[in-house]
């Protein structure tokens, strides 16, 4: 089941993570607070840590913080790549929330643009 797909900004390559506020529902339970954290596995079956963080006032808008720039330095990702995110179910008991992360690369040829396609 896809959480939320995202074709990345300046901002979000640079910065944070905006997490569309629509799919605010399918992140962790903040339990009353202003952030929480939670696992996601990629492509390869590297595990990372995520944090995200909403304001105290106002709309929520959700973003990633904690380990997202290792993630983008890590999957070299670019304007207009796009990260998808799945929710997985948890086995019985566990605590943490658990999802996977999809990259697909933007594919440029001769200056026009073709994707994204899947990253290798």
């Amino acid at each position: 089941m896809e959480n939320f797909a995202k074709v990345l900004s300046k901002t979000d390559i640079q910065k944070r993570l905006s997490v569309p506020s629509k799919y605010l529902s399918s992140l962790p339970s903040f339990k009353g607070d202003r952030a929480v954290e939670f696992q996601a596995t990629d492509e390869s079956g590297c595990d990372w840590a995520f944090k995200c963080s909403i304001r105290n006032k106002g709309h929520p808008k959700p973003v990633l913080t904690k380990g997202w720039l290792a993630f983008v330095a890590c999957k070299d990702l670019k304007v207009g790549d796009r990260v998808t995110f799945y929710k997985m179910k948890n086995k019985r008991g566990a605590s943490t929330h658990v999802c996977k992360v999809r990259v697909a690369k933007q594919i440029k040829i001769f200056g026009s643009v073709f994707g994204p396609a899947p990253a290798p």
